[in-house]
């Protein structure tokens, strides 16, 4: 693997990996023609991006194996190597990503045979991107077999239950039909809950993180159900599927998690210097009193409305622009800091630099950038600063 991981992410899939591919289906079928494989799945591979690379393989295995499915599946799982020997390995089984390609856009219309080789595949490498079409072709009886499958013996398969049901997989086509009905998936996360594999843990949480994005209210109440008398373990799939709502600073959420509302909290916040220019960064500076008889704890967050170029985004509010006067709106963009326990009547100082520099996720625009103090999910100050881009020469 010395080799493979020097390559751009995106150059995974080239000579190298046609060749491996080409040997792994011969070993099962040597009427595989390794030659014409290579020569279709290779065509103008330098300009294709990773997943047109996935799907090119995938069709260069269409072309190659025979045109009967049940035959060409059969030969398929005939090649796959040997499973996973643990948890920590799963990069290890990436050449077998075409084959869930070729699932997925040839195997539609075959069903059991294909639940059959997804369920051979995950326990390489993965299922989770092969099986959704599947779940919006049939839905109730993609659902069924996957609840069925949370008992596997192999954490892999028990896995790929959570995750071939995230309704917002990255890289993932999107399960419409759960996300406007999540119901149907309740039972495989209640099944998965206290799973003995963190990863497969780890999996149920980022199912329920996705869930929090468009029915938070049904999260926050099975998450609440599941911390009643929970384990450690169970309190850590609670934590992280509450992430996206806590950073949001939902009280519900926060609460869930430990951090209720601060009572008797004197909150300043200082931002310096007032003017800045692309490539600096501002000083935050926030200073806190516990005024009360009772220690809290507090997850101190903070927020930056930026400027934006016109459009109106989540959360947005209408600013001036003070280089140019134009009206331009913000986006609040939430940024982790620090988690203490402030004791009875402690004070405490807190500083942290904030860049402002050009990055490819977020373009900066001029303007006043207001930024605001989140403690436990409730805003609790707020100073700003101008920003200037210097003209390009």
């Amino acid at each position: 693997m010395a080799d493979d991981e020097k390559k751009a992410f995106k150059d995974w899939f080239d000579k190298d990996a046609a060749a491996a591919m080409a040997a792994q289906m011969a070993s099962a079928w040597p009427g595989f023609d390794r030659r014409r494989f290579c020569r279709l799945a290779l065509v103008d591979i330098d300009t294709l991006e990773f997943n047109q690379r996935v799907g090119q393989f995938s069709a260069a295995l269409g072309q190659v194996l025979p045109a009967d499915y049940r035959e060409a599946i059969t030969i398929i799982i005939d090649s796959l190597p040997p499973p996973l020997p643990d948890c920590e390995a799963v990069t290890d089984g990436w050449l077998q990503w075409p084959v869930g390609q070729f699932i997925a856009d040839h195997g539609i219309d075959h069903f059991e045979p294909s639940m059959t080789a997804m369920q051979e595949l995950t326990r390489r490498f993965s299922a989770e991107f092969a099986v959704r079409p599947f779940m919006e072709r049939y839905p109730d009886e993609t659902l069924e077999r996957l609840q069925s499958l949370t008992g596997h013996e192999c954490p892999h398969v028990r896995r790929w239950c959570s995750e071939g049901t995230r309704t917002r997989l990255p890289w993932g086509r999107r399960l419409t039909g759960l996300i406007k009905d999540p119901a149907p998936v309740w039972p495989i996360l209640e099944a998965l809950k206290d799973d003995p594999e963190l990863y497969v843990r780890r999996s149920v949480a980022n199912n329920l993180n996705d869930l929090s994005k468009d029915h938070p209210e049904s999260v926050l109440d099975l998450v609440r159900r599941w911390s009643d008398g929970a384990s450690d373990e169970r309190q850590w799939v609670v934590k992280h599927a509450l992430r996206g709502l806590v950073k949001q600073g939902n009280a519900d959420a926060l609460a869930i998690v430990g951090y209720a509302k601060p009572v008797k909290l004197e909150a300043t916040l200082k931002v310096t210097p007032k003017k800045i220019v692309l490539g600096e960064s501002v000083q935050l500076q926030v200073e806190l009193y516990n005024d009360s008889r009772k220690a809290q704890s507090l997850l101190v967050d903070y927020v930056v409305h930026y400027v934006r170029k016109g459009g109106v985004s989540k959360g947005g509010a209408q600013k001036d622009d003070a280089n140019s006067g134009k009206g331009k709106v913000t986006g609040e963009k939430v940024f982790k800091w620090k988690t203490l326990t402030l004791k009875p009547q402690q004070r405490i100082e807190l500083t942290k630099k904030h860049p402002m520099r050009a990055t490819t996720i977020r373009a900066l625009y001029a303007g006043t950038h207001q930024v605001e103090l989140q403690i436990n999910g409730y805003r609790m100050g707020a100073d700003n600063f101008q920003f200037s881009v210097p003209p390009r020469v």
